[in-house]
């Protein structure tokens, strides 16, 4: 019964947002209890607090491009736009463009690239989040940038990453940045 109600909801999450999560039922059919471990991890993609979605997603836009998972990149996208971030802002930060990014998310993008550079102006950027949002919106991009990058190691661990090839903002396509590191 347990195996059957996560399937639906797979299957639910799956139609909602056009993605293929054939990677968690594979888990599920190996081990429902480390489908259920990896559940109680994957919490931490819902968590935002105090920080402006564009800045949010641009963090975890970021990590999901270092990690070159196209679907988990247009799935990041397709909720982005949900939760009202502007195509534009999307498109720059798919591309890597600074300048078009708008102020909340250029912050998000930058803090995503510094942390997992391990670059020393992570320091300044951290305190910036903290000083316009609070120290909750630095445990919210730190989570955006974690989470967004378990889903693709995972997916390729298990044999379905598939590399970022097309990426589409309201069914247009956008050449991505490389963020390789």
């Amino acid at each position: 019964m347990l195996k059957w109600l996560i399937r639906w909801r797979i299957s639910a999450f799956e139609a909602d947002l056009g993605y293929d999560a054939s990677y968690l039922r594979d888990l599920l059919d190996r081990d429902v209890g480390a489908f259920l471990r990896f559940a109680r991890v994957s919490g931490l993609s819902d968590y935002r607090k105090d920080v402006p979605a564009a800045a949010c997603y641009a963090a975890k836009i970021t990590g999901a491009l270092r990690e070159d998972c196209g679907p988990c990149t247009q799935l990041l996208v397709t909720m982005a736009l949900r939760d009202g971030v502007a195509e534009e802002t999307l498109r720059a930060v798919l591309t890597g463009d600074e300048q078009r990014m708008g102020e909340d998310a250029r912050l998000g993008f930058a803090f995503a690239r510094a942390t997992l550079d391990h670059a020393p102006e992570a320091d300044a950027l951290r305190h910036e989040v903290e000083r316009r949002w609070g120290p909750r919106a630095i445990i919210s991009l730190a989570f955006a940038v974690v989470s967004s990058r378990l889903f693709p190691t995972l997916k390729y661990a298990l044999g379905h990453g598939r590399a970022c090839q097309r990426v589409l903002v309201s069914n247009e396509p956008v050449q991505v940045a490389r963020l390789s590191a």
